[in-house]
């Protein structure tokens, strides 16, 4: 709210708190959907280590009423399909958050703590609604209840904008029962065919708003530390969740930080299915692009800045991490437990995730933990074990080579069979002083998209977004 970083000072340092509004759960997540999972399970991981596991609680909701969740179970209830609409709608909810969990958890996402369905906490959203009409901040009108937006002087705050600027630019629902045209649902009707539960208004069910600010007050209190979630949500979402939340309890602060992520283009351009472009998380798992690739991709740009997903950029983490999977073939790493990562994770890589969560220089310290261990890997395995740790405690937990797609095998292949033999031959013509010869090796090698580094006393290589094993036979 303030526009500026602050010094994170939890409420309670022994019960450290975050809330990140999670899914509508009615389909596949797609890419963009993944971005703030791997965002805030960073920072999860980052207060798990200050802070200590048992003194952290990170919740993140699934909404379960949703429109489209209602036409999905209503289409399988007139296809036949047996139990009651609102039975049918918990099997699709169960089916799209088993989806959604596997998915995350693909991207090396912890679980959150709490997980709650919005279905679980109808109970309390009523009691907080009723709350709000008592107090003059809402008002039933025609079945439904809304929230007056009048009734909060701080509305719009966090988004920085007038409420005369929002009405300007934001579509909102034109009804002849609302008193002003920003007020928004906390309730509605149901009829007989959309599940729905009783209430003192009727059979209905909630406003999407009220939702977050019920589950949040039960599970973290009237006042907790950090609220995320993506940047789109800013305006109407969380403004309305203040509004609720603070009206509803008036001497407490709601959350006293918060976090937007930026959002995800796909070479360049927003993603939509109309541009060809769209896909979601299981998609990508089913063509053999590992989680880990995607949480790397993900990693390299900071929360706050547009996040752009390219082919490019999925080949350069695949290639880093194939590196990673070297290491670990050649044995130069162990399993680490829990305790020894903690005692292990890198200052300057805790110093930049310290620093608003800059993950773009904590993987390039990554890097450089990398090279350092790779440098004296036979002198000093500690340095490995560090490195692996930091490796481990960003989130790439398996490091698994047998997962990588196709051309992933035939890198391999080139790997232990061509390009072991002309590095070889490189480092011979070099030895022989015959540079004419090591020099066109390394165009060869290069224009193939293989990145030869010399260094003193050995020749190393990594590929490219633009190797192309056709282009080194008959070399």
């Amino acid at each position: 709210m303030q526009r500026k970083k602050r010094p994170f000072e939890p409420i309670n340092r022994d019960d450290v708190r975050m809330y990140v509004c999670g899914p509508t759960v009615y389909d596949r997540a797609h890419l963009g959907n993944a971005r703030p999972v791997v965002v805030f399970d960073v920072l999860y991981r980052l207060l798990r280590h200050v802070y200590g596991p048992d003194h952290v609680t990170y919740v993140r909701n699934f909404t379960d009423v949703d429109d489209k969740i209602n036409a999905t179970a209503l289409a399988r209830k007139e296809a036949g399909a047996e139990g009651s609409l609102e039975e049918l709608v918990h099997e699709r909810s169960d089916e799209t958050i088993g989806w959604y969990l596997n998915d995350m958890r693909a991207l090396g996402a912890l679980d959150p703590d709490e997980m709650p369905r919005a279905t679980e906490f109808i109970g309390p959203m009523i009691a907080m609604i009723e709350d709000l009409i008592a107090k003059g901040h809402a008002y039933e009108a025609e079945g439904h209840v809304l929230f007056a937006v009048e009734s909060y002087k701080n509305y719009g705050r966090l988004s920085g904008r007038s409420v005369d600027d929002m009405i300007a630019g934001a579509r909102v629902e034109v009804a002849p029962y609302k008193r002003n045209p920003m007020d928004f649902v906390l309730w509605k009707p149901s009829t007989d065919d959309l599940p729905g539960w009783d209430s003192p208004w009727g059979r209905g069910r909630p406003g999407w708003h009220i939702e977050c600010s019920a589950m949040s007050y039960e599970l973290l209190g009237a006042t907790f530390d950090i609220h995320g979630g993506g940047n789109d949500l800013q305006f109407p979402h969380h403004e309305n969740e203040i509004a609720q939340s603070k009206c509803a309890h008036p001497d407490a602060g709601f959350a006293n930080y918060w976090l937007h992520n930026e959002m995800l283009q796909v070479e360049g351009k927003k993603m939509s299915k109309s541009l060809g472009n769209f896909f979601t998380v299981h998609d990508l798992l089913e063509q053999g692009v590992p989680g880990e690739v995607i949480r790397f991709v993900f990693l390299g740009t900071h929360y706050r800045k547009p996040m752009d997903w390219t082919e490019k950029k999925r080949a350069e983490a695949e290639s880093h991490l194939r590196h990673w999977h070297k290491l670990e073939r050649q044995g130069l790493s162990k399993k680490l437990e829990d305790d020894e990562i903690a005692d292990l994770v890198d200052q300057q890589l805790l110093d930049a995730l310290g620093d608003d969560l800059n993950t773009h220089e904590a993987m390039l310290r990554l890097k450089q933990l990398r090279k350092e261990a790779e440098m004296f890997a036979e002198k000093d395995s500690e340095a490995m074990r560090r490195f692996f740790a930091n490796v481990r405690f960003m989130g790439f937990t398996d490091l698994d080579v047998g997962r990588l797609n196709t051309m992933a095998y035939i890198k391999e292949a080139v790997d232990e069979v061509l390009l072991n033999s002309m590095i070889a031959e490189l480092q011979s013509a070099r030895t022989a002083k015959d540079w004419a010869k090591a020099d066109s090796i390394k165009a060869n090698l290069e224009a193939a998209g293989v990145k030869i580094m010399i260094g003193p006393d050995k020749v190393d290589y990594e590929f490219t977004a633009d190797f192309d094993p056709s282009k080194l036979e008959g070399l």
